[in-house]
């Protein structure tokens, strides 16, 4: 007799764990999260080169802001020793943000718009430039002669082509 007790308590702990397990599947269909897909993002290569030798600039940080997102913060990749870096997560249609810094070089920094999948990006950096004061002496800069313009050819007369017509030149102020 205390067999069939046991045997039959155990039958019903069965059937009751095994109940709860198939209630529980069938509740979390309904309470669980919903999957939503994530949007459609666009593949972008930069390519960061020195504008006088088109040699790549290496270690050159490139940093990407999306202008329309939530979301605060920015994304910070580097270049290879080719002068290249690819980002992939950002989504189509978005307005980003994209500056290059590399030490030694002028900043570079733009705004655009993600519209197509695929995009290739090739930015020249320059040295930087000697800035302009006003507590400088700038006579120097006044007196040096102004190079002189090339002018387009004149058309051609019997054949022959016609001498330049020499302007007098006169100096402008930088």
């Amino acid at each position: 007799m205390k067999r069939f007790f046991r045997n039959s308590f155990l039958a019903l702990s069965l059937l009751a764990i095994l109940g709860l397990g198939v209630s529980a599947q069938s509740s979390n269909a309904s309470r669980g999260r919903k999957f939503k897909e994530p949007p459609p993002t666009a593949r972008i290569e930069i390519t960061v080169i020195h504008d006088v030798n088109g040699k790549p600039i290496e270690n050159a940080s490139v940093i990407f802001h999306e202008l329309d997102s939530r979301e605060k913060g920015n994304m910070e990749l580097r270049t290879n020793e080719d002068g290249k870096t690819v980002i992939d997560v950002l989504e189509i249609g978005s307005t980003v943000r994209f500056q290059v810094i590399a030490q030694g070089y002028q900043t570079y920094g733009q705004d655009f718009k993600i519209e197509k999948s695929s995009l290739n990006l090739l930015v020249k950096l320059s040295r930087p430039v000697k800035q302009y004061s006003i507590y400088n002496d700038h006579s120097k800069d006044a007196a040096q002669p102004v190079p002189a313009q090339v002018q387009p050819e004149q058309p051609a007369q019997n054949g022959q082509p016609a001498p330049a017509q020499s302007q007098p030149q006169t100096q402008q102020p930088k």
